[in-house]
């Protein structure tokens, strides 16, 4: 910003001094100095400002009028001798080369002349100095002043639009995307963990206090990223975390909330609505711990969390079966394993697996979780577990587990409610729904 602003006043001084400049070529009228002050080092460096102007015009005239096959303008004889003598001096001036300007007018000079022979030949009338032709700027100010207002125009509309309105989110989904397959990385692919991350970052929104949610991108922070519910949550930071550096004007929290977005539609989810304008914010507006969900608790536990942030029983329900993503580790959470054999597309199998599978608790040194009675490969968590034995929430498992698109449906507008939790955007701000990449 700072940057910007000493830009836009540097072009605004050069603009002065080229429009004071084609004054003075056009009617031989030149700003005065002393007129402001004693100092001759003052005066000094007021020269030297107004022939930026000088030197401006000047070249501007020169390359004008040497380029006949881009420029033509009829012009008088008076007006002619006037662009002459600018590109003269200018060109000289630019050459470092002292140029004196001329102390009076083509049409003055003529005046005196005609005037001493007037005089000579015994005529007592007064001769009357002849009309000039009225001419405006040359070609060569126009052009110079244009360009100077169009400069002064960029730099001062540049820096007074808002960051978020100065990227390209269609390419920022395009390089997030990118960023998924990693053989390397788990299941190879970061989708599931980019899911969590803006799972996380906006589920912490209090309707209450109205304090929390994904704008601010304060999971960043330490103090918000070391609570237990967001360990592992720097893969996904420092997976994204070039992206912010090749887009400085776009937001944590909007680079935080789009990636999720991505690997929804990505991993074959449903089309999510989502618009830019959150603001990142200091580590003073962390939220405290235990805004989250307790995986394993039930759920009563469940409903506290999100009736807290706004939601139904019909959006938790949705909201859930991102489940279907990903895996639990040992390292994280303390909880092992998938929920289903294919994690890293987005399905409905977190509502086919639950339903259809029998689940018993898992022997094992660990924290109480369920795996499948019939492999022992996939598993579910107690709050998971909750949407099986809870009538209310039931209906709703049962309605996605036979219908896919109903889930995608509800997930999209439940997922693009959570990410929007709290956040205040501008007017302005276009709602967008992107493409998957071919």
């Amino acid at each position: 910003m700072a940057l910007g602003r000493l830009i836009h006043i540097g072009v605004d001084l050069v603009l002065v001094s080229t429009a004071l400049a084609g004054i003075r070529q056009a009617t031989g009228l030149k700003f005065r100095p002393e007129s402001l002050t004693d100092s001759k080092n003052l005066q000094s460096y007021i020269d030297s400002y107004l022939a930026i102007g000088e030197k401006t015009v000047g070249l501007a005239t020169y390359q004008m009028t040497n380029n006949p096959n881009y420029f033509s303008r009829k012009i008088s004889p008076n007006m002619s001798l006037s662009l002459r003598l600018a590109s003269r001096n200018l060109t000289r001036s630019s050459l470092r080369v002292p140029a004196r300007i001329p102390a009076r007018t083509f049409a003055t000079q003529r005046y005196q002349q005609q005037q001493q022979q007037h005089q000579s030949s015994g005529n007592s009338k007064q001769f009357k100095m002849p009309r000039t032709t009225k001419a405006g700027p040359g070609a060569g100010v126009l052009g110079a002043i244009a360009l100077g207002a169009v400069a002064g125009w960029y730099f001062y509309s540049n820096e007074t639009t808002p960051s978020w309105k100065k990227v390209n989110y269609n390419s920022v989904y395009k390089d997030i995307a990118g960023l998924l397959e990693d053989e390397d990385y788990d299941d190879g692919s970061y989708g599931p963990v980019f899911v969590r991350l803006a799972w996380h970052a906006s589920g912490t929104y209090d309707k209450k206090t109205r304090t929390g949610g994904s704008d601010g991108g304060t999971i960043r922070h330490p103090a918000e990223a070391g609570h237990g519910a967001n360990n592992g949550l720097e893969h996904a930071r420092d997976r994204l975390e070039p992206l912010k550096k090749q887009y400085p004007n776009i937001s944590y929290a909007d680079l935080y909330t789009l990636a999720g977005v991505v690997a929804v539609q990505e991993l074959g989810g449903p089309t999510v609505r989502w618009r830019p304008g959150r603001e990142d914010k200091t580590e003073a507006d962390c939220t405290p711990d235990g805004r989250l969900p307790d995986a394993s608790q039930g759920a009563d536990h469940v409903r506290d969390i999100f009736y807290r942030m706004g939601f139904n029983d019909q959006e938790i329900a949705a909201l859930v079966g991102a489940h279907a993503l990903g895996r639990c580790h040992t390292s994280r959470s303390g909880f092992e394993g998938p929920w289903n054999a294919s994690p890293t597309s987005f399905t409905n199998f977190f509502y086919t697996e639950l339903l259809n599978n029998t689940w018993v608790p898992k022997k094992w040194n660990g924290p109480f979780q369920y795996v499948d009675k019939q492999s022992g490969q996939f598993m579910m968590l107690p709050a998971d577990m909750a949407f099986k034995k809870d009538s209310e929430f039931r209906k709703y498992v049962e309605k996605y587990a036979a219908d896919q698109d109903a889930f995608f449906e509800d997930f999209a507008k439940a997922f693009a409610k959570l990410l929007e939790l709290g956040v205040k955007f501008p007017e302005d701000a276009p709602v967008y729904e992107f493409k998957t990449l071919e």
